[in-house]
């Protein structure tokens, strides 16, 4: 049997694999992750804030998807078609939702259009 037989049969690592990170990386993003929830739960309770609590909750959400879909999904050491593989129908339906959102509120009245 061949060196390169050997490789596919045991399963070494290719060179698309050397890209990925390690331990270290992923504590890391738990550890802002674990922040960034911290940060979501302080929000909530302070008063201030209450104005602004939706969108600000809405845009910690983004981050932690992006995180989370960047380093557990590995799309950033990943090819960008992949990438845009799975964003583009997440921002279509993001999209839809938001279309539905404005029809909604324009049939009930709420939004004057």
């Amino acid at each position: 049997m061949n060196e390169h037989a050997v490789e596919q049969a045991v399963g070494h690592a290719h060179p698309a694999e050397e890209h990925h990170p390690q331990a270290p990386t992923y504590i890391v993003v738990a550890i802002i992750l674990t922040i960034l929830t911290a940060f979501e739960i302080g929000v909530f309770y302070a008063p201030s804030l209450q104005v602004i609590l939706v969108p600000l909750l809405i845009i910690l959400a983004i981050l932690k998807f992006i995180l989370v879909a960047a380093f557990y999904m590995h799309l950033h050491f990943d090819s960008r078609v992949f990438s845009a593989l799975f964003i583009f129908p997440l921002g279509l339906a993001a999209l839809i939702v938001f279309s539905l959102m404005l029809l909604f509120f324009a049939l009930s009245g709420h939004l004057a259009l």
